[in-house]
């Protein structure tokens, strides 16, 4: 007989660390701009983080998902508080197209205004919208409106005369 497994982790389990087990529990290890910009700058001009830095890029990842992604481990490391990684976030983006800049390597800023949402419903419903617009030929022709009528007051009449409907 198969002994079932009790150890497994039970609902809310993740939630009773001690307080101060988790690094954005703790103080943060740099507490400004000025701080954090001297965390970033060197890591960011490095040859190994530079390159990969790129290369990411070059695959048409945003600048700005790249600098969000950077300060919110940033976050969960420790390093900054997350206000001060919204502070920081304007001159990260500026230091990463200033390095693509330099590769002379074409990027997404991510800053653009998107023409469209990429491949939401809404996105979809927009387009079917337009699409009708710019027929030629009107969708509801006289005839076909002359029947609904028709068909809604008969709809109408069925319906007074239920159980509960009224008497004529």
């Amino acid at each position: 007989m198969v002994q079932p497994l009790l150890d497994t982790p039970i609902p809310g389990m993740s939630l009773t660390h001690e307080l101060g087990a988790r690094p954005w529990q703790n103080p943060p290890q740099y507490n400004t701009v000025e701080e954090v910009l001297e965390y970033y700058i060197p890591r960011l001009s490095s040859d190994e983080v530079s390159g990969q830095l790129l290369d990411v890029l070059e695959m048409g990842v945003p600048v700005t998902t790249i600098a969000d992604t950077m300060q919110t481990a940033g976050v969960m490391e420790g390093k900054h508080t997350l206000d001060v990684g919204m502070l920081v976030l304007p001159a990260l983006i500026e230091i990463i197209m200033l390095i693509a800049d330099t590769a002379e390597i074409e990027y997404e800023s991510g800053l653009e205004k998107p023409d469209s949402i990429r491949g939401s419903l809404v996105d979809k419903a927009v387009r079917k919208f337009k699409e009708e617009q710019e027929s030629d030929e009107p969708e509801v022709k006289e005839e076909e409106a002359t029947e609904v009528v028709e068909a809604m007051k008969e709809t109408a009449q069925e319906r007074a005369t239920g159980i509960m409907g009224r008497r004529a």
